[in-house]
């Protein structure tokens, strides 16, 4: 397959958001190993621009690189998961809290569209489209306080437990997930601040509850095919 070098940036930043989202949607599983010939040849770029996608990863924690052993998917520990969702914790109950006294009539339309989306796709089964969905949930609140840095940081932090989480990987679990999520937007409707809260804790708790280290889907190209254009 020939390679492509024309706007590698651009290339580099494709590869790179094909694998973070074949790892954030369990298609990719923690410890698979990434090997740059192999992503170059499915990919159709060089090895350089696979190199320095796999850099960008490793910087987000999403990747591991080891002298002499290579790039794999990063495979967090157990206490290390539970730290990260202690994070997630003080930061996401404390924005929720501020999130429900400032909310808007426009917030509430964007958060009810997202989950008409997100239910449906845990209807249809649609296991690529609603671990998104769920994901960027949370994300979507962040995003609509105003506050950038808050929405990147938790994009990362999401990212990051996704790694270890395999709850959305059932219709029964993600339909749990989806009708917390409907919960939690009456609390925010109804501008009940600590009720709020309250489910948004016990939400993560939930999804913290459900973890996993395992996983049964190592086969790299199906997970990240059809291959990236540059054009």
């Amino acid at each position: 397959m020939k390679t492509v070098e024309i706007n590698s940036s651009s290339v580099t930043d494709k590869v790179a958001a094909a694998i973070t989202d074949a790892i954030i949607e369990h298609r990719l599983s923690a410890g698979t190993k990434l090997v740059e010939q192999n992503l170059a040849t499915m990919f159709g770029v060089s090895r350089t621009i696979v190199r320095q996608a796999l850099i960008r990863l490793e910087r987000e924690r999403l990747v591991k690189l080891e002298p002499a052993k290579g790039a794999s998917v990063a495979m967090p520990s157990v206490q290390e998961t539970r730290e990260i969702f202690a994070i997630r914790r003080f930061i996401e109950v404390s924005m929720i809290k501020e999130f429900t006294r400032t909310v808007t009539k426009t917030d509430i339309k964007l958060m009810r569209d997202h989950l008409k989306a997100e239910q449906q796709a845990c209807l249809k089964s649609d296991v690529r489209g609603r671990s998104r969905l769920l994901a960027d949930f949370h994300v979507l609140i962040a995003q609509l306080t105003g506050n950038n840095v808050l929405a990147e940081v938790l994009g990362q932090l999401i990212s990051r437990t996704t790694l270890a989480i395999m709850l959305y990987q059932t219709s029964r679990s993600a339909e749990h997930s989806s009708n917390e999520h409907l919960e939690l937007l009456g609390a925010i409707e109804s501008k009940n601040v600590e009720l709020a809260g309250q489910v948004m804790e016990k939400h993560l708790n939930n999804v913290e509850a459900n973890l996993q280290l395992d996983s049964s889907l190592t086969d790299m190209q199906l997970a990240l095919m059809p291959p990236i254009s540059a054009h």
